[in-house]
C-alpha cells in the first residue's frame, strides 16, 4: 500500500499539506522567518503520534470493556540542541478517567498500541526513544 500527500510553499516558510480531503498548514517561528500561519514539523510529529496510538488505545480499551470517559495523552519531545535537532526522546503520558478503571487492562492496551498496533510509534522506534506511563486519574 502506498499514501501520498501534498505539500505546498505558500510563501515566507509557510507550507500547507493537503492530507486527503483535508488541509494543515504549517510555518517556521518568527525567528526563523515564519508567521505564526500554522504549528512547526515537529510538534505535528508528536502530534501524530498521540493520535495513532489514542486511536489503538481507545479501540482496545472498549475491546476490554473499560468505560473511560475521557483521555489525554500528554506528549513530551526532548529535542538536540545542534543540527539536525531531531528528537533525542519521547515521552508519552496517558491519562485516564472513568467508571471502574481497571489499571493492569489500560497498561495492556497501552502495551499494544506500543509493541504491536501504532504505526507512527514503530516508524520512530530504534530512531528515537519512545517511553510512556499511564495514570488513572
Amino acid at each position: 500500500m502506498e499514501k501520498q500527500i501534498s505539500v505546498v510553499w505558500k510563501g515566507g516558510m509557510a507550507f500547507e499539506a493537503q492530507i486527503d480531503e483535508y488541509r494543515v498548514m504549517m510555518d517556521a517561528n518568527p525567528a526563523a522567518g515564519g508567521q505564526h500561519l500554522g504549528p512547526t514539523p515537529k510538534p505535528l510529529l508528536m502530534a501524530s503520534l498521540g493520535g495513532c496510538t489514542g486511536m489503538d488505545v481507545i479501540s482496545l480499551a472498549r475491546k476490554m470493556r473499560q468505560e473511560v470517559e475521557s483521555l489525554e495523552i500528554k506528549v513530551q519531545g526532548t529535542i538536540a540542541e545542534e543540527h539536525p535537532m531531531k528528537y533525542e526522546a519521547i515521552h508519552l503520558i496517558f491519562e485516564f478517567t472513568g467508571k471502574d478503571l481497571d489499571a493492569e487492562k489500560l497498561q495492556k492496551a497501552v502495551d499494544l498500541s506500543s509493541e504491536k498496533y501504532c504505526g507512527v510509534g514503530a516508524t520512530l522506534k530504534g530512531a528515537v526513544g519512545v517511553t510512556y506511563e499511564v495514570r488513572i486519574l
